[in-house]
């Protein structure tokens, strides 16, 4: 596998360290079959420079970086922007609300799925309830579209399903291979017990790349993430055969994504498979009960005499 800085049409993986557009702009039109991301949300992490931006600055850097996403991505590919709230003391900012004009822009632009992913642990909110869902932007390129289904259909829930009346009386009605995953996806996010953790705050999980990699493109294609981080979307690409590029402000997560595709490379990568399911405590486990001494009151059983 050859990994160089710097945009390279025949490299596997090409890493720029430095702003997005650098790189983007030096990609040739048409070039990429997927664009996929997770943006800044503007909260001041480190990769957005420690700071924020009025929401105004905000959504306007993000349309220069979509318009040249736009125009590296070719005919028939796909577009993946996947976003969460902008948290203020006052109030949330849904972001894919207030990015989806920007797309609109684009004349060429299909919107085919708002993808909700959902998992079930992070913050515990006090005045709101808990966020536990964000958001993929899924828009392809023209009125055709690179969709594979088959490799990312899940289990069905009742495989043993068959028609009970009509010319497929007593056939099983599910697909041999799984069902569409539909627009809903729930897997874990990537906390410190993850075996994906890096040392990037806010790492997305392989799984939620895979599964668009698998779909919309195929074996050599170029697979682009502008905000590259610790490198989900470049290992993803790799690990099924495509080329990836993509950008980095951070220094330290460059260093951690060649890391992680040193890993590949040597078949030592360690993800969560895409087949597993998502785990289920074992009512047993000391974790997955409390006394009833220790419940507070609020959270006993009402009797209805009381």
């Amino acid at each position: 596998m050859r990994v160089v800085a710097g945009w390279d049409a025949g490299a596997d993986v090409s890493l720029h360290l430095g702003d997005t557009l650098d790189l983007l702009r030096a990609v040739p039109a048409g070039s990429a079959q997927l664009v996929i991301t997770s943006p800044p949300y503007n909260i001041g992490k480190a990769y957005e420079r420690g700071r924020r931006s009025t929401l105004d600055d905000y959504v306007a850097g993000q349309q220069r970086v979509v318009d040249e996403c736009v125009r590296v991505l070719r005919p028939g590919g796909s577009l993946c922007w996947q976003v969460g709230n902008h948290v203020t003391p006052e109030e949330i900012v849904p972001l894919d609300v207030v990015l989806y004009p920007i797309f609109k822009r684009h004349a060429a632009l299909r919107l085919r799925n708002r993808v909700v992913w959902h998992f079930e642990h992070g913050l515990h909110c006090t005045k709101r309830l808990s966020g536990r869902y964000e958001v993929i932007l899924w828009l392809t390129k023209g009125p055709d579209h690179v969709f594979h289904l088959d490799p990312i259909r899940v289990p069905q829930k009742y495989p043993g399903k068959r028609a009970w009346k009509g010319a497929r009386a007593g056939e099983y009605t599910g697909h041999p291979l799984g069902k569409n995953p539909g627009d809903v996806w729930t897997f874990p996010n990537v906390k410190a017990n993850h075996i994906e953790k890096t040392n990037h705050p806010c790492q997305f999980p392989i799984e939620l790349v895979e599964r668009f990699v698998l779909a919309t493109t195929d074996a050599g294609d170029l697979v682009l993430d502008p905000y590259l981080g610790v490198g989900t979307t470049a290992c993803a690409a790799v690990l099924h055969r495509r080329r990836a590029a993509g950008a980095e402000i951070v220094p330290e997560y460059v260093a951690t994504t060649r890391g992680r595709l040193e890993r590949v490379a040597a078949g030592t990568f360690k993800s969560r498979p895409m087949t597993r399911p998502v785990h289920v405590p074992d009512p047993r486990s000391a974790l997955a009960r409390r006394d009833d001494a220790a419940i507070a009151p609020c959270a006993r059983p009402v009797k209805l005499d009381e």
